[in-house]
């Protein structure tokens, strides 16, 4: 709850290592091998790490989930494939950390999708017997199901939150730190928002970002109309930005979304 305070208020881990330094024989080096091409160690990967998935699978939706029957489980294999391809070395992360937030994501995109459908639906299909030969209330049945999604909102908001308050950690940000140079006026924050997600659509200017843990303000003076001293003095705050709509964090993303049209309308 703190970092959420915190991060409401801004619209530790180590650090890790220099980039690119995995032996080729550990999990993340293997990764490497995959993108390259290896698609034989592809499917190995995939086939091996399926207790690892049904294990994440079952967690997040609370119960046992049965490879062979629920849908669930092809639904995280494919997060698990996706998490393959889009793993890079330069995130800090190791793959498994990477490999589940995908996982959960696709999950969750999956969950509302299902759910999306269900509310479609009139209540009364909801009307089964048990085993008892009893109906079940197709109105406990809808609140149940708004229920489940509440609080898988707040459990995977919060994984959310700590998933990113770690990537701050790499360029030495921390929630404290975004409080403090969070702008107080309503324009210059509009105007950094602007820039921080023009430097989240350029991947060569993302990827200098994470190489060399430094905001390329050099770049962004050559593509923008704006100061050095602005840059400069709004680094920590730019970086933030820019993380969150590059990364995996639609929670926190809608915060920025809602942030930036509550501004726009009291401007």
């Amino acid at each position: 709850m703190l970092l959420l305070v915190l991060f409401k208020r801004f619209l530790g881990k180590p650090k890790h290592e220099q980039p690119g330094a995995y032996n080729t024989d550990s999990l993340e080096g293997q990764v490497l091998k995959v993108q390259d091409g290896d698609l034989l160690l592809r499917n190995q990967m995939i086939t091996d790490y399926q207790p690892y998935i049904a294990k994440i699978t079952s967690r997040f939706c609370r119960r046992y989930i049965d490879p062979a029957r629920d849908d669930e489980f092809s639904i995280a294999l494919d997060g698990f494939n996706e998490a393959l391809n889009k793993f890079s070395a330069e995130s800090g992360r190791s793959f498994l950390s990477f490999a589940e937030t995908v996982i959960r994501r696709r999950l969750i995109d999956y969950i509302r999708k299902e759910q999306r459908f269900q509310l479609q639906v009139p209540l009364s299909s909801f009307e089964v017997q048990d085993e008892e030969n009893q109906i079940i209330n197709p109105v406990e049945v809808h609140q149940a199901v708004l229920h489940y999604e509440n609080e898988r909102i707040v459990d995977d908001r919060g994984t959310e939150i700590k998933d990113f308050s770690e990537d701050l950690l790499v360029y030495g940000i921390t929630f404290t730190d975004l409080t403090e140079c969070s702008p107080k006026h309503t324009d210059s924050r509009i105007m950094l928002m602007g820039i921080g997600q023009f430097l989240a659509s350029d991947d060569k200017l993302m990827l200098m970002l994470r190489t060399k843990r430094m905001l390329p303000i050099k770049e962004l003076l050559n593509e923008l109309d704006v100061s050095r001293k602005t840059l400069e003095r709004n680094r920590k705050y730019l970086i933030a930005v820019a993380l969150i709509y590059s990364g995996s964090y639609p929670y926190l993303r809608d915060y920025l979304y809602g942030d930036s049209t509550s501004t726009e309308r009291s401007g």
